[in-house]
């Protein structure tokens, strides 16, 4: 029995993806589960498990190509013994999810199909009385909002029916709708589907981009052309990938925010000395208790004492958004890039369960294998460079969360206590924040109360 294997919902937003790699072949036998193919998104890179067993007949996508949700991605030979396995609801389940949304996204493509072929045929015509209140028909359906074409004037011209030059771009009416509450021209914007299908993601880039050139002419950022390199020597070009273009595009956009970065230094010694003492007893629970894991839990106790830490600003509403849920994100370094996965609901966990889905995420995450939604939600973040060196920084805010703490090498240092220099594990920090919400003495008190937790655990139980 010949099945086919679809594109599932991979996260909320996500319409469609880039086919990285094809990991299996023709003649390939595949089970439940296995890696199909590495799928890019604008938030991640992972790999596609399949829903079916059987023997691979044939391969619907190839690398380099766009594919959306719902769309087949390979066909396989099953058994036909009638026998269900261990595994046959959950494959029920996931083919009938998968298949409303194929025929959801169907529906959409043979209305927008419709609509289009009517129109360009409206516009092909001598546009006589008939014709041009037929395409009206349908531009009214396309937007039931607007006025209608037979509300112009004789005198005026309708350019974007008579004009021969002027191409309707493939776009479903609810993009069209966005692109014109947005004030987006539709036909200006590159669709990254297939064929150049503009989605929502699409316009909401553009706009984004207009905004960072518009306020900026400086810099190649602005849309200024670059020079000629190769004119001084030999020059190389790589196409950025989908994730350090949307990390790009992300810090650009983040760096229009007024931000500041507080230093401070922890007396790490105690902290140290625990995590070296429990080490082993939470490795035994699938996790590496490291310093990352013990700030996870320090700064979710210290989101609730400083609330504006755990907010988000709206300045077309004028509005401050304080959020009751702990939800951190990690840096975590990849040969991709940087992604950051989020620890949600940190507040309830202990440093063991924290220390144990760290330690799964990260690894997720470098082995191509986390999902988008494992990286949204985040309301505050954690960068940790000591692993690698240097003695601060000045992370980016990751904009709409309003904080980010930096965290550098520990070293030992010469500390002056009751008239003595005694040796301690000093730890840098660098707490960046979005100022518009955060003034520089609530900034201090927090990062402040973090060292001083680190310094003495018990102080967070006062």
């Amino acid at each position: 029995m010949i099945k086919e294997v679809k594109l599932p919902e991979v996260s909320e937003n996500i319409e469609h993806g880039d086919v990285i790699k094809v990991l299996v072949s023709v003649g390939d036998k595949i089970s439940i589960d296995q890696p199909l193919i590495e799928l890019e998104t604008d938030k991640a890179l992972f790999e596609v498990p399949s829903t079916e067993e059987g023997v691979v007949k044939e391969i619907s996508v190839k690398e380099g190509d766009v594919i959306n949700i719902g769309s087949v991605i390979l066909k396989v030979e099953t058994n036909a013994n009638g026998k269900k396995d261990q595994d046959s609801e959950k494959k029920e389940k996931t083919s009938e999810k998968m298949e409303q949304t194929s025929d959801k996204n169907s529906v959409k493509e043979s209305v927008q199909n419709e609509i289009d072929e009517s129109l360009n045929s409206a516009k092909k015509s001598e546009f006589n009385k008939e014709d041009t209140e037929k395409a009206h028909s349908f531009e009214s359906q396309r937007n039931p909002e607007s006025e209608t074409e037979s509300e112009v004037t004789e005198k005026e011209e309708v350019k974007p029916l008579n004009d021969p030059e002027k191409v309707l771009a493939p776009a479903s009416p609810s993009v069209r709708r966005l692109a014109r509450e947005l004030g987006v021209e539709i036909n200006t914007v590159i669709g990254s589907g297939k064929d150049g299908r503009i989605s929502d993601e699409d316009v909401k880039n553009f706009v984004k981009a207009a905004m960072n050139t518009s306020g900026s002419s400086s810099s190649s950022l602005s849309g200024r052309s670059l020079p000629d390199f190769s004119k001084w020597g030999e020059v190389k070009i790589e196409q950025m990938s989908k994730i350090r273009a949307v990390t790009a595009e992300s810090m650009t956009n983040s760096w229009s925010v007024p931000m500041v970065t507080q230093f401070d230094k922890a007396d790490n010694t105690l902290a140290e000395d625990f995590r070296k003492k429990y080490s082993e007893a939470v490795k035994t629970k699938g996790g590496n208790l490291t310093i990352t894991s013990l700030l996870v839990k320090i700064c979710s106790e210290a989101l609730k004492k400083f609330p504006q830490f755990n907010s988000s600003i709206d300045l077309n509403k004028k509005e401050i958004i304080y959020k009751n849920y702990f939800n951190i994100g990690i840096a975590v370094d990849t040969d991709r890039g940087l992604l950051v996965p989020v620890i949600r609901s940190t507040d309830k966990k202990n440093i063991i369960d924290i220390s144990a889905e760290l330690n799964e995420l990260a690894e997720k995450a470098r082995s191509k294998k986390i999902l988008p939604d494992e990286m949204d939600g985040g309301n505050f973040t954690i960068s940790n460079l000591g692993g690698i060196g240097g003695t601060a920084f000045t992370p980016i805010v990751y904009s709409p969360q309003v904080a980010i703490l930096g965290v550098s090498r520990a070293t030992k240092e010469a500390v002056y206590i009751n008239e003595n220099f005694i040796p301690r594990m000093m730890l840098p920090l660098s707490l960046t924040y979005d100022h518009r919400i955060i003034d520089g003495a609530d900034a201090a008190r927090f990062l402040r109360w973090i060292c001083e937790v680190l310094e003495n655990p018990m102080y967070m139980f006062l």
